[in-house]
């Protein structure tokens, strides 16, 4: 309902470079979070939709409270949103390809062992393969489908959107911020409108992210 906010990332980290990783310094809800992040792969790099999205729930925790809410974040990449939702109080199931699993798993335990909430699971989740046996709907039912820059130049746009209705229950609301930066990222925003109700609650123009919420139509 109404116009998008628009808003602007914060600058709230601070970098720490070494020679084979970079170590991020985030702080979100008042817990300072390290996040260990790798060049040789695009999931193990925060990118701005991810910084977006946990600062947007941060600050909207009434409008999306996640307080033992179960949370499945699809291309987890580093963690970082996993992480702020599990301090946000959720039942956070993270996932991502399975050459990324492994600084993804470093990355939540390190940031969530010694906090006082839900243990989160770290599984392997390739978009659009093995999801009936995998996370067979009437087992797997989640509050919340967490995305953050699932979309840029690649191959594999129809199992995302495919993985993403798997998920998408009714009940479910999807979350997904994206930097828009091809044609083809705007058409993939085109068929999901085309299959959700679909709403941009929020644009970052410096960073040309967009925050949209999504729910499943019925029938």
């Amino acid at each position: 309902t109404g116009s998008p906010v628009i808003l602007t990332i914060l600058q709230n980290w601070v970098p720490r470079v070494s020679h084979y990783f970079d170590k991020e310094h985030y702080t979100y809800a008042g817990h300072q979070i390290v996040i260990q992040e790798s060049i040789e792969h695009f999931g193990a790099v925060v990118w701005p939709g991810a910084l977006a999205l946990s600062q947007y729930l941060e600050s909207n925790q009434e409008q999306f409270n996640l307080k033992d809410k179960k949370v499945l974040e699809i291309g987890a990449g580093t963690g970082l949103l996993s992480i702020v939702a599990c301090i946000l109080g959720a039942h956070v199931t993270a996932t991502d390809l399975p050459e990324v699993l492994e600084n993804l798993s470093y990355n939540i335990s390190r940031n969530t062992q010694h906090l006082n909430m839900h243990k989160p699971e770290v599984k392997k989740l390739v978009w659009g393969e093995g999801l009936d046996e995998d996370f067979p709907v009437s087992t797997y039912h989640y509050d919340f489908i967490l995305a953050t820059d699932v979309v840029y130049h690649h191959g594999a746009l129809d199992p995302l959107l495919a993985t993403m209705v798997h998920f998408c229950k009714p009940g479910t609301v999807l979350l997904w911020a994206n930097k828009f930066r091809f044609s083809t990222d705007y058409e993939f925003l085109e068929k999901v409108c085309n299959i959700f109700n679909t709403t941009i609650l929020a644009e970052f123009p410096e960073s040309n992210v967009k925050l949209l919420k999504a729910t499943i139509r019925k029938n």
